[in-house]
């Protein structure tokens, strides 16, 4: 009878929402100001805040990556063997946009020569989606995103 009641609750927490396909397994969604839903992998451990977006050849419109870090800072990302263009938002603790670097380039030469992109306030979250999504959906500094 003691692990009936905890397996009951197990079984009943995984009735929520289930994903669509399989690519959908880790994401999460996040909300831009405008309404626009992107699903994102969550980023928080230093493995995997270092590898980002790295060697990927493609990344779907609606899709991007949520970097976490432990408490808000200055974070500097680069592009290095990252292959595609993007867009690099910072935010805050409330999740507000702090800073934008917009279309982003790819960077397969030395790492040496790769552009170092930080923030100068706070941040705590950093958001990269594919370049050009920025503008496209209007974002702007202190605009807040939901997740």
């Amino acid at each position: 009878m003691r692990y009936l009641v905890p397996l009951c609750c197990l079984l009943l927490a995984s009735c929520g929402s289930k994903p669509q396909s399989a690519d959908d397994f880790g994401t999460r969604d996040v909300t831009l100001p405008h309404g626009q839903v992107i699903k994102v992998e969550t980023m928080a451990t230093p493995a995997e805040v270092q590898r980002g977006l790295m060697y990927r050849t493609s990344l779907a419109q609606d899709r991007g990556m949520l970097f976490v870090h432990s408490m808000p800072g200055t974070y500097a990302y680069w592009m290095y063997q990252t292959l595609i263009p993007l867009d690099i938002i910072w935010m805050d603790s409330q999740h507000r946009i702090v800073q934008m670097v917009l279309n982003a380039q790819p960077c397969t030469t030395d790492p040496n020569k790769c552009t170092n992109y930080a923030n100068t306030k706070p941040a705590k979250f950093v958001l990269e989606i594919n370049g050009g999504l920025a503008k496209k959906y209007g974002l702007e500094l202190d605009q807040t995103v939901q997740f």
